[in-house]
């Protein structure tokens, strides 16, 4: 979500500088690529870049079609082709062999619901969104829809109209909604329209609990990734923004207290590293009851296993899934010693978690590195 913030500023700046702006969206990869869809990069008149497209082959060119959609006010589709070993007969030598579809659409400030101003509602508020981009693959040079839809679980704005694929279109982006993961959709009639119907996530909410000295860099990696960090200690001498200043908050509470000025989601997750056996444990009693997905302890295996047996001991039950969430020691094996390098074990092994991967070397897969994860819908055949 770092991205998505990133780009709201620039807009904001640029809107206020009088710029024009455009967006760059992925909406469709065929093979290997260093960004998958949804990847995207703000464009302004004069050059300034927010965002990425790809590892730094496709800005260049990106920025050229961006200058043009900006001169003609209409959204375009670009297509890369990289399978062909001549790549750089493209003049971008991507060397990804794939193949990498980009809408970049004009932003205009004055309309309601733009983009960028559906991303702001979507930042707005921690609860999972989707929005629907539609293009045309069997039109590359004609009208393309772009940006249209956006739902949550209490909002729905569309500018499809009463066109005969809105209910249709809202449909998908409630079963998308539903499933939690992103999704394609092919619509046929005249002519053949593709849906990138795209599952937004809020931001990882990390709660650290512990302000010692080692937690300071576990807080300044979180920033860099984008993550919300709260530090939770009893301590006021350790709990203080200055020694955080990348945390969005940071409280002095005793451990019956804390959860109280908490809010936790599906997207949460929680470090105990207080290097207080008392605390850790008052914490682990009332964080595991909350199926958050991830819940680490700093230490050795012996220390988490007396506290579950405590725990145990003092009547509480744990069932398998909470058990399952539970990450102790904390981070993956990579020979971590230092408080940096500790910080670094630690928020790679809540990625992996998060995205449901094993932590391996890329080295060992055997297939491509950004799986497509995304279900594809039943192709729909109603008049557009």
């Amino acid at each position: 979500m770092k991205e998505l913030e990133d780009i709201i500023k620039a807009f904001d700046a640029a809107e206020q500088a009088g710029k024009q702006t455009a967006l760059a969206t992925v909406v469709q990869v065929e093979g290997s690529s260093y960004r998958r869809a949804g990847a995207r990069m703000l464009v302004t008149e004069d050059g300034e870049l927010t965002g990425a497209i790809s590892g730094g082959c496709l800005e260049g060119d990106a920025l050229r079609k961006a200058r043009l959609v900006m001169a003609q006010q209409q959204p375009m589709l670009v297509t890369y082709d990289t399978t062909d070993d001549d790549d750089a007969k493209l003049g971008v030598g991507l060397g990804c062999n794939g193949i990498i579809h980009i809408l970049i659409e004009p932003i205009f400030a004055s309309q309601p619901n733009h983009p960028i101003q559906l991303f702001k509602k979507f930042l707005g508020k921690r609860q999972n969104a989707v929005v629907i981009t539609l293009f045309s693959l069997a039109n590359r040079k004609g009208t393309q829809l772009g940006t249209c839809l956006f739902l949550t679980n209490d909002e729905y704005l569309s500018k499809c109209g009463n066109t005969p694929i809105a209910a249709q279109l809202r449909a998908d982006a409630q079963a998308v909604l539903q499933a939690g993961r992103s999704a394609t959709k092919t619509y046929l009639a005249d002519s053949e329209i593709t849906g990138f119907v795209e599952l937004l996530k809020p931001a990882v909410s990390l709660l650290v609990f512990g302000a010692g000295n080692d937690a300071i860099p576990l807080v300044q990696m979180a920033s860099v990734l984008g993550w919300h960090t709260t530090v939770i200690d009893g301590r006021a001498n350790y709990a203080v923004s200055s020694r955080f200043p990348q945390a969005r908050q940071v409280l002095v509470a005793k451990p019956d207290q804390a959860l109280s000025l908490l809010t936790t989601d599906s997207r949460t997750v929680a470090v105990l590293m207080t290097h207080n056996y008392n605390y850790d444990l008052a914490m682990l009693r009332q964080l595991m009851p909350l199926q958050l997905p991830y819940v680490g302890s700093l230490g050795p295996k012996k220390k988490l296993m007396r506290m579950l047996d405590e725990l145990l001991d003092n009547g509480m039950n744990m069932t398998s899934s909470e058990l399952q969430a539970l990450y102790g020691p904390t981070g993956l094996d990579i020979g971590a010693e230092t408080s940096e390098e500790i910080a670094l074990s630690i928020l790679s092994e809540i990625q992996a978690v998060l995205q449901q991967r094993e932590g391996k070397s890329l080295r060992d897969k055997h297939t491509v590195i950004h799986s497509n994860d995304m279900e594809s819908l039943p192709v729909n055949h109603e008049n557009l």
